[in-house]
């Protein structure tokens, strides 16, 4: 290794650093980050006269660059040392002890371990219990001043319950589910998807108007009072004063010992996918501020600290193929094939590009060098494509020209991103992914009735749309592969089953009409009673719309949607299908409830702690009424964890209050 060698490999992560921190544009995953870090601390611990004053490992990151005034803060905000290696976190716990000894303090360390939330570093400052300034972390001492954004948090206290003067730090992020939300609107308006949540945080925080700002549905936690020891003698002390303030703080477990360290940190592991918003990993902190002041810090690091990062989320891997795939609206989509590679415990073989549009922004190509995560621990997707990895030989994919499951040629239509396939609803695949939807366990809620048992119908010629299911018998089923008797007793029995118990409601779900879920469809099949009642009232056109638009919490996009949907010939003749088959349902009428909730409208939103059918459930049994949206009409909205800033913004402007679950079930209990 020549000192060339070590100047090339301190720039290389010098540029990854500015790609992460500066451009929230990362091109390696945070492991082999981390690596390529702990290779150049190697190389400068065996050569010292090597070191550069401009190595990454001489100083924090990188200077902000932005139209916002800058901030220098009198403390440092100081990078964590960080480990994925559980013989690192032990090391890390001899070596606070050591530095206890040494020190002459012989009691053993409690340690807070703290949710390492995967979003941008902020200090606030409150002053009289006023809140007058936040800024980013920038290099560490000098941030940016975005307090203006920060204001448009909801989370975030304006005045504290108490008149006092602080500083403190956080850290804001965006939930993947309102993630996913706002990405849906920047490709409906022809933008550049964000990559990640941290992305789109960081760029919420860096625009220049804060009503821009006030429509990105951002969160903050806060996780260290600055100068904490002045006022407390612990940590967990701090924490909780913080809280007493009103501040949110971060999830945190007081810890005896190494061992419950280790114990919390595997429970957060298993719990990652559950957690509503991403996380790398947890910090490991010495509670009691003496014993932090004996420990001191580094130039780099605080020794009282360390990041215990989790199993990577982002991983490289290289692609073999795109393959088009057609969806149940025969949209046709792009799934990357790759080299199989290990991702948050599971191996991913393919992933999402969600558009053919991508696919050109992206310049995703057959060979690429490609950086992947999974979309909200689920769905692994392509994140950006390694350029610097590219040997020449990579081969570029054009969007196809015709349907890969029936070869009818692919269009798009004027003002969609989405390519789609000619046919229609009879194509194959758009029948495939249809059926699946169909029987779902919240459309029609068809048992036995799985992927490969579709494909074998669909390929047979036994079925060619879902109404085609209730003509399968047991004779027609015995045939198919790995099909006895028996399993086909079952299938035609949980058909029948699914006939008679349909509501129109489920078969509204079911027929998968767009933006019509199943809040809005128990309220249209309310006001109508019966799929013979409905199809009546589209003979009317412009009844119909009045109709419909007059219901409660349907706006016109749903109301133009089941018209389109109604008026399609095709619909039109899968409806009637399904009505000479003996799926013809009526909905059941739901009478007054005398309950402590009558004549009150809900809406319910968010991450609840059970299934949002359950909790409609329990709201109509005690005389209550469920709305999909927030109107004037709205007495109460249920805010889950997940709850959007729209359905928020909905509420304060129609006067609907805002209680979480807990409240609701003191209402039922108690009554307003």
């Amino acid at each position: 290794m020549t000192r060339e060698e070590y100047q090339t490999l301190a720039r290389q992560v010098l540029e990854h650093d500015r790609r992460y921190h500066v451009d929230n544009d990362p091109i390696v995953s945070d492991a082999e980050y981390d690596r390529l870090l702990v290779r150049l601390r190697s190389m400068e611990q065996e050569h010292p006269d090597w070191i550069e004053p401009w190595s990454p490992s001489q100083r924090v990151g990188h200077e902000p660059v932005s139209a916002f005034d800058k901030v220098v803060r009198e403390v440092p905000m100081l990078s964590l040392d960080n480990t994925y290696d559980e013989e690192d976190l032990r090391e890390f716990h001899e070596r606070t002890l050591r530095g206890l000894r040494a020190a002459g303090v012989e009691q053993d360390p409690l340690y807070v371990v703290e949710l390492k939330v995967d979003g941008i570093g902020i200090e606030l400052r409150y002053q009289e219990g006023a809140f007058v300034r936040g800024a980013t972390r920038g290099d560490g001492r000098v941030g940016e001043d975005v307090s203006s954004n920060l204001r448009t948090i909801r989370a975030l206290p304006q005045l504290l319950r108490q008149p006092v003067s602080l500083e403190v730090r956080g850290e804001v992020y965006m939930e993947r589910a309102a993630f996913e939300a706002v990405n849906r609107e920047r490709v409906a308006a022809g933008e550049e998807p964000w990559k990640n949540p941290r992305n789109a945080t960081g760029g919420s925080l860096k625009l220049l108007d804060p009503r821009a700002c006030a429509r990105r549905p951002l969160r903050i936690v806060t996780y260290e009072l600055v100068g904490g020891e002045t006022r407390h003698g612990t940590h967990w002390e701090s924490l909780a004063w913080l809280r007493e303030l009103g501040l949110p703080t971060n999830q945190a477990r007081r810890c005896q010992d190494l061992a419950e360290v280790e114990r919390v940190y595997r429970n957060w592991v298993a719990a990652r996918a559950r957690i509503p918003f991403d996380v790398d990993g947890c910090v490991v902190k010495v509670d009691d501020y003496g014993q932090r002041r004996a420990l001191g810090a580094t130039a780099r690091f605080p020794r009282w600290a360390m990041a215990y990062k989790f199993p990577s989320q982002q991983a490289t891997s290289r692609v073999l193929g795109i393959e088009a795939n057609v969806g149940k609206s025969g949209m046709i989509t792009p799934v990357a094939l790759l080299e199989p590679v290990e991702l948050s415990g599971t191996t991913v073989k393919r992933a999402s590009l969600h558009n053919w549009e991508e696919v050109r922004k992206k310049d995703v190509r057959i060979g690429d060098t490609v950086l992947v995560e999974k979309a909200g621990e689920i769905i692994p997707q392509v994140v950006t494509v390694i350029r610097e990895r590219r040997t020449g030989q990579e081969q570029p994919v054009d969007a196809p020209r015709t349907c890969p499951a029936c070869g009818s040629p692919a269009e798009r239509r004027a003002g969609e991103v989405a390519l789609r396939c000619t046919r229609g609803a009879s194509c194959p695949g758009v029948v495939r992914e249809a059926i699946e939807f169909f029987a779902a366990r919240g459309a029609m809620n068809i048992e036995n009735l799985g992927a490969k048992l579709v494909d074998q119908l669909i390929a047979g010629g036994l079925v060619s749309d879902p109404a085609d299911l209730f003509d399968l018998t047991v004779e027609k089923l015995v045939p198919l592969s790995r099909m006895a008797e028996k399993s086909a007793q079952n299938v035609v029995q949980s058909l029948v089953r699914a006939k008679h118990q349909a509501t129109l409601a489920r078969l509204l779900v079911a027929l998968a009409i767009p933006h019509v879920g199943s809040v809005a469809a128990r309220d249209i099949a309310a006001h109508f009673g019966s799929l013979a009642v409905l199809l009546q009232a589209a003979s009317e056109p412009d009844r119909l719309r009045e109709d419909l638009e007059g219901i409660e919490g349907i706006g016109p996009k749903i109301a133009s949607a089941v018209m389109d949907y109604l008026a399609d010939p095709q619909s039109r003749r899968l409806l009637d299908k399904l009505r000479a088959r003996g799926v013809d349902p009526v909905e059941p009428r739901r009478e007054a409830i005398d309950g402590p909730l009558r004549g009150l409208l809900f809406c319910v939103t968010g991450a609840l702690s059970k299934p949002r059918e359950d909790i409609h459930k329990d709201i109509e049994a005690a005389g209550g009424r469920i709305a999909g949206s927030v109107t004037r009409s709205t007495h109460y909205l249920v805010a889950g964890d997940k709850t959007g800033a729209a359905k928020l913004k909905a509420a304060q402007k129609h006067g609907a209050k805002v209680i979480d679950e807990a409240e609701l079930y003191r209402l039922i209990a108690e009554g307003p």
